[in-house]
């Protein structure tokens, strides 16, 4: 037996309204709920971004078990390298801080930078992983 791929992945938030607006209108990913004050779920492609309230999701609610973090996470979300200039000016014109590029020694770049909660986000080239572009679709 061997899982196939990551079907969602989450961060912590501290301001739930906040982030959403970022994840959507800065990257671009679509809501797909948010029930309550505890999370908002967002389409990545065909996979889900989960945003959480640590504060809410570390208290148990019925159906899900408890869970939470408290500091900054890590996501990378894949770019093919012909756009990582264009999402750096697109990120740069929306007032996002580009906190490093890096060009991997193996191959593909990354590109880093933060959410308002403090999470250190990166597009990167599936290249860093030796993984083909093809694999975006």
């Amino acid at each position: 037996m061997q899982v196939r791929h990551v079907l969602e992945t989450s961060l912590y938030v501290d301001d739930l309204a906040r982030a959403e607006q970022f994840y959507v209108d800065v990257l671009g990913l679509a809501v797909v709920g948010k029930p309550d004050n505890r999370h908002v779920f967002l389409r990545c492609g065909h996979r889900m971004l989960l945003l959480f309230n640590p504060l809410v999701s570390r208290e148990p609610s019925g159906e899900i078990p408890s869970h939470g973090s408290f500091g900054p996470g890590h996501v990378a979300f894949g770019a093919t390298e012909d756009s990582l200039d264009t999402w750096s000016a697109w990120l740069t014109e929306r007032g996002v801080a580009i906190e490093r590029v890096i060009a991997w020694p193996q191959g593909g770049r990354s590109l880093y930078f933060r959410d308002p909660a403090g999470n250190s986000l990166e597009l990167a080239t599936p290249w860093i992983w030796g993984i083909g572009e093809e694999t975006l679709a």
